[in-house]
Formats: structure tokens, C-alpha cells, sequence
């Protein structure tokens, strides 16, 4: 494994991370079992980078993390997110339609308590705003989770889809290590809208869905997805634009062939190659998965690679919104 600094705090963290949601949340049925043997291997192979949220299976996935945390605490680098409220809290929802966002100071610090338990763990070491609340100034939000800083509970802070604006504002009440955005081939917005900002300021770019949700692997098959797998809401597994990536996919897949590697791990490599600051963080509770998207971190993509890579996308334009308009509401503010 390969390891790359988080923003300016000198932490050490895999290149690649791990994305946890999947495993408890989002995709379709849970299987702890599995999902526990793949946490185990991930740390087999450097991937200390774990990333979670109290919302995935309504704080299921951190109690999940935390069987294998209690006696492997010190290898990993833990992160988790607050915000999403699930409308009734004792639902397992997979929608954030079924959910509202509270970042206020009051609900932080329950949050905040609720996950240290569920993580048996005394300290968070990333700490994000999953989504930013409208009606709370982010000074507030910010100043909130500082103090958790301040009383240990807390290492760093983060935020999750805010805008370049927001972030500016929130690195002025205390700094902003990690900034999480959708960031992908299929997703390449942020490199307009964000980067030079997050660059400026010294932050890290984690990008999650890096393998837009595993449309670009080339190995879904859509109508077999679970009638709840949160996919199934989106643009871009409908209609025209199903259609569209799934020609994407194949192309992009005949071209991973031709380099000897898998679609998945040539779209993971192509992200590495957009620089030092950025670490994406695949999701995956099945450990043969984890092993080849691993194994992106030894690829070497040329110019020429990038180019023809490129080249493939533009020829598939079609390729839908990443979230319909109702969960594009909470982002970017």
C-alpha cells in the first residue's frame, strides 16, 4: 500500500480508503459475516483509511465497524459523518428522502456521543458535517464541532458536498482537513467547482463513489438489483442513460483489457493520477473486490493513457445526473 497525507496535519493515510456504507446500507441486503472479513483484509493490506456515517442502517454500519475496532483501534483511521436524521428513527432507511439534516450545535453533541458508543471508541479522528444545514450558519456548525476538538472526542474536522464558499468559511473558524465529494469518471465536477479552493487552502479531497457507484466496472447488472438498492433512484440506472453508460462501461472495460487491469481498477488509477490530495475511498463488503481494487495503487497511467481515457468518456455523453433533484437539494450549499 501506498500512503498520502491528510491536508495539513501530517497523518499518513492509505492512498486508497475504504468506504463502508455498502456494507450495512444503500445497496441492498446487509451480511455482517462477509462484511467482517473483508474489514480484516483491508487491514491485511494497508487500507487504514475506514469511512462511515451514523446514518448507514441508522448507526448498524458503525456498530459493525466496531467488532473488529475493539481490538484493532490503533490501525485504523477512523472516520464518520452526522446530519442525516432519519425522519423516524427507528426506520432503516436508504433514502436520504426519508431523512432531514440537523447540524445544529444541539444535535452534535448527541451525535457525536451516540457515535463514540456505537464505535466503543473514546476519539474520532475525522469528524464530517455530512451535509451542510441551510438554516444553521456554518460558523455555528463549525464552532460546534471545534469544541469537540477541544475535548479530545475529536482530531480533525471535515465536510461532506458543501460548496467552495462554505468551505472558505468554515477553514476560518477552524480547519478543515478533509472535504468529501462525489468524484469520479462519470462525476467530474469538483475539478470546476472545488479543487482550486480545497488546493489553496491545504485540504484533502476524499472522493467517494469513485467508481460511480460501480457503473464504470462493467459488472452490474441493473435488473437484478435489490427492488430497495438505492441505485435504482438514480438517473443514471434509467432509461437512455442506463442504456448510455452501460455502452460506456464496455468500452471503457475493452480498454482496461488492452492494459492487462479491470475496469475498476483502471477508473480507481485514473483518480490516483489526479494528485497527491486526493484519496478515494471504494466501497465494497465483498473481499475479492477489495483485493483488485488494491492492487490500482501499482498502476502507472501514461499521458497517452489519460488521453485515450478521456477519449472513451466524450464518446458516451449522455450519462444522467448523479441524484435526482430532490436529493441535489441537500448539496452544495
Amino acid at each position: 500500500m501506498k500512503y498520502k497525507l491528510l491536508g495539513q496535519t501530517g497523518e499518513k493515510l492509505s492512498a486508497l480508503g475504504l468506504g463502508c456504507m455498502g456494507m450495512s446500507f444503500a445497496y441492498g441486503a446487509s451480511n455482517d459475516k462477509q462484511s467482517l472479513v473483508t474489514l480484516e483484509k483491508a487491514l491485511d493490506l494497508g487500507i487504514n483509511f475506514w469511512d462511515t456515517a451514523d446514518m448507514y442502517g441508522n448507526g448498524k454500519n458503525e456498530q459493525l465497524l466496531a467488532q473488529v475496532l475493539k481490538n484493532k483501534r490503533d490501525q485504523v483511521f477512523l472516520a464518520t459523518k452526522f446530519g442525516f436524521r432519519a425522519k423516524d428513527e427507528n426506520q432503516h432507511t436508504s433514502s436520504s428522502l426519508d431523512c432531514y439534516i440537523d447540524a445544529s450545535p444541539a444535535w452534535i453533541k448527541v451525535a457525536v456521543e451516540n457515535s463514540l458508543k456505537r464505535l466503543n471508541t473514546d476519539v474520532i479522528d475525522l469528524y464530517y458535517a455530512h451535509r451542510i444545514d441551510p438554516n444553521i450558519p456554518i460558523e455555528e456548525t463549525v464552532g460546534a464541532m471545534s469544541d469537540l476538538v477541544k475535548q479530545g472526542k475529536v482530531r480533525y474536522l471535515g465536510l461532506s458536498e458543501a460548496s467552495a464558499d462554505t468551505i472558505r468559511k468554515a477553514h476560518a473558524i477552524h480547519p478543515i482537513a478533509a472535504v468529501q465529494h462525489e468524484y469520479s469518471l462519470l462525476t467530474r465536477e469538483v475539478e470546476q467547482t472545488h479543487l482550486q479552493t480545497i488546493r489553496e487552502l491545504g485540504i484533502s479531497l476524499i472522493a467517494y463513489a469513485p467508481l460511480s457507484r460501480g457503473l464504470i466496472t462493467n459488472t452490474l447488472t441493473v435488473d437484478q438489483l435489490d427492488a430497495d438498492d438505492f441505485r435504482r433512484q438514480l438517473p443514471r440506472y434509467q432509461g437512455n442513460h442506463l442504456q448510455n453508460n452501460q455502452s460506456l462501461a464496455q468500452a471503457f472495460s475493452d480498454f482496461a483489457v488492452s492494459k492487462n487491469v479491470t475496469a475498476a481498477q483502471l477508473a480507481l488509477a485514473w483518480i490516483l493520477a489526479q494528485g497527491k490530495d486526493i484519496i478515494p475511498i471504494p466501497g465494497t463488503r465483498h473481499i475479492d473486490r477489495l483485493t483488485e481494487n488494491a492492487k490500482a495503487i501499482q498502476l502507472s497511467l501514461t499521458t497517452d493513457d489519460l488521453l485515450n481515457i478521456d477519449k472513451i468518456i466524450q464518446q458516451f455523453p449522455h450519462t444522467g445526473e448523479r441524484y435526482n433533484p430532490e436529493q441535489f437539494a441537500a448539496v452544495n450549499h
